[in-house]
């Protein structure tokens, strides 16, 4: 049976862990191949009783499995994640936010497509998030197709499943701690053309907290992002070049 990780970063969620767990944890239960399959969810440095929480429900539920780390930010915490999937044998990485806004009972049509797609990935319909997310991410649309002259249609979409497998064979293309992963994650498979299908998804408002991006650091991660796709789309046209010549 296929082994699944669901892979969720966790930073100062103490007011929806809880939540958050009680809805996904019944989908890692059902698709538990032979008991092999995870709930990892890793604690970002958090300084609320996230952490705590935590290693508290994870007594009665095996199937949880509960990493902390120093505070890296998101995407780093991402690659962390994927990357301990994979070692601890995945067959499929599926991505989702500690916040609460996506929706359990949406990921059984994605996994049911899993073995024709390299990646799954959810666009946001309807969005329930407030007017700036909205704003920003239809400005992450314009400059990837700048940087990379592609389209991508919701390219920062935390609600995703991939082969681990091909998942393995990209990351090396993305910058340690780069906070955007998911991103170059989606431009990547763009690019090369692997086998992606979108499946629209219901976004939920955040369901308690605080959210700890603000329009301040979402411009200095936007100006960062820009240098960093720049590297990417070198290294990208390399592998184009070899892939033409061989």
């Amino acid at each position: 049976m296929d082994i699944l990780y669901i892979v969720i970063p966790a930073y100062n969620e103490e007011e929806n862990i809880r939540n958050v767990i009680d809805e996904w944890y019944p989908v890692i239960e059902r698709y538990r191949g032979s008991g092999n399959s995870r709930l990892l969810v890793i604690d970002d440095g958090s300084k609320d009783g996230t952490y705590n929480i935590l290693c508290e429900m994870k007594k009665s539920r095996p199937l949880l499995e509960v990493l902390t780390r120093e505070n890296e930010g998101h995407g780093a915490t991402l690659l962390f994640g994927y990357c301990y999937a994979i070692e601890h044998g995945a067959d499929y990485i599926f991505q989702t936010d500690s916040d609460g806004q996506t929706r359990p009972e949406e990921f059984p049509a994605f996994w049911e497509k899993r073995k024709s797609y390299d990646m799954v990935i959810g666009y946001r319909n309807k969005r329930q998030d407030g007017w700036k997310r909205i704003i920003v991410t239809k400005v992450l649309k314009l400059v990837i197709r700048f940087c990379f002259g592609v389209s991508v249609k919701d390219a920062n979409t935390p609600f995703r499943l991939m082969n681990a497998r091909i998942l393995k064979e990209e990351l090396p293309y993305i910058p340690e701690r780069f906070n955007l992963s998911n991103v170059l994650i989606s431009v990547i498979y763009e690019k090369k053309k692997k086998r992606v299908l979108y499946i629209p998804i219901t976004f939920r408002p955040r369901q308690g907290g605080v959210n700890s991006i603000n329009m301040k650091k979402i411009y200095g991660i936007g100006i960062q992002a820009v240098k960093d796709f720049a590297a990417l789309n070198k290294a990208l046209g390399r592998w184009e070049r070899n892939y033409h010549e061989y």
